[in-house]
């Protein structure tokens, strides 16, 4: 790479990684007048074992912006209820359908599809600049405040100079890292290898979770395969994959039968099969002079209801929210930056609580090899309706659920 430094032209924005908290707060503040650049150092957005659960509440984000009708016209499955299996009890756990009929349900969508959707509706605007393959690798900080990045590109090395500075760029965020931000660990318990198997078109059971005792495995109906999720203990992979691959095999089927018949053509190696470290952490500070950051790189969530993007997309809506209109004029103080922190914290916190519960007292005891039984909280669930539809506006709009600013987000393209 050649020594010569490329210079972008200096911006009011400069998020870090083209994520769903990245794209979703480009495409808001470009349309709302705020000169942004979005970094993204892969080629495209095209990578495997990412989250396809678009919620409710990001469905609904989407209509505000009057894209609901476009997007649902790409490939995408509807999950309209919710339930899984603990051994050979059924129990299902939420119902989407009491919610309104625009988003009443999760659309299973590849991530690179969302991706690409929100990115071709934002190129369409003279704000918004998409980098990719470019990679923010430093900051640049003058008097205590961060003016910006520093990275590589297709075109050398580059400095990026902007009045706020937004890191986007997931659970091992340099951003956050460059930045000395605290991190609060709360623990996992769990890892998860990922895996896919091919689907049988007459399989019409779309159970999420499957259960068997000492064994969590998580089938996403991806249409013609399975993406699938097999849950071990913290730690575990490693003695795990010196086993043979057929006694994985085994303990999958044992799981999730549905999935058996493929299972030794489409696991032939533990080359098929990859880790997934499960973190669940947030920042305890979200700011600095100059510097933000949202999403995972804030709180690194668990996979557990696939919820990790969709509050990462309501980070997003909320930041676009709170400064627009101060980026647009460029009188962002730490104040509106902090003001962040303050309006999210809440929702994460409930949202990691949550799912810590769960790890702990449903998928801890699970792998533990404990006798196998429906936990109270679940039967009662699956036996009341109306709590099924609560846990659907929980986990579909959750805790704290964004808005669009229609006054702010007027020039649609």
């Amino acid at each position: 790479m050649s020594d010569a430094r490329h210079n972008f032209s200096p911006t009011q924005c400069c998020i870090v990684g083209g994520g769903p908290a990245g794209m979703m707060l480009g495409t808001l503040l470009a349309r709302a007048g705020v000169r942004t650049v979005v970094l993204e150092k892969h080629t495209d957005f095209l990578r495997d074992f990412r989250g396809d659960t678009v919620h409710p509440s990001t469905l609904r984000v989407i209509d505000e912006l009057g894209w609901l009708d476009a997007f649902l016209e790409r490939p995408h499955r509807r999950l309209e209820v919710l339930g899984g299996w603990f051994g050979d009890k059924h129990v299902q756990l939420v119902d989407f359908r009491g919610l309104p009929s625009r988003y009443a349900f999760i659309a299973m969508m590849p991530q690179w599809d969302f991706l690409d959707f929100l990115a071709a509706r934002a190129r369409l605007l003279r704000t918004f600049t998409l980098a990719m393959r470019t990679e923010a690798t430093s900051l640049i900080e003058e008097g205590g405040r961060v003016v910006g990045v520093r990275g590589t590109s297709p075109d050398g090395p580059f400095e990026l100079r902007a009045d706020c500075t937004v890191g986007c760029d997931g659970r091992h965020s340099t951003v956050r890292a460059a930045a000395s931000l605290a991190v609060d660990d709360l623990g996992a318990p769990i890892d998860v290898l990922w895996f896919r198997v091919r689907r049988d078109p007459a399989a019409l059971d779309s159970s999420l979770a499957r259960i068997a005792r000492g064994h969590f495995v998580v089938t996403l109906d991806r249409g013609d395969y399975w993406q699938c999720a097999f849950v071990i203990a913290k730690g575990g992979a490693a003695a795990l994959q010196q086993r043979p691959i057929e006694e994985f095999r085994a303990q999958v089927a044992g799981a999730a039968p549905i999935l058996a018949p493929h299972l030794d053509a489409d696991v032939r190696s533990w080359d098929e099969v990859k880790l997934l470290t499960v973190t669940v952490d947030r920042l305890t500070q979200w700011s600095r002079p100059g510097l933000l950051c949202i999403g995972d790189a804030a709180h690194a969530m668990s996979p557990i209801g696939g919820v990790g993007i969709n509050l990462a997309i309501q980070d997003a809506v909320a930041t676009a929210n709170l400064l627009a209109a101060k980026l647009r004029a460029g009188i962002v103080a730490d104040g509106d930056l902090d003001a962040v922190r303050k309006r999210r914290l809440w929702p994460t916190m409930a949202t990691q609580a949550a799912q810590l519960a769960i790890q702990n007292n449903v998928l801890v005891p699970v792998l533990s090899g404990a006798a196998l039984e429906v936990p109270l909280p679940v039967r009662l669930v699956s036996a009341v309706p109306a709590l099924q539809r609560v846990a659907a506006c929980l986990l579909g709009m959750g805790v704290r659920p964004e808005h669009v600013h229609s006054s702010e987000f007027a020039l649609t393209p």
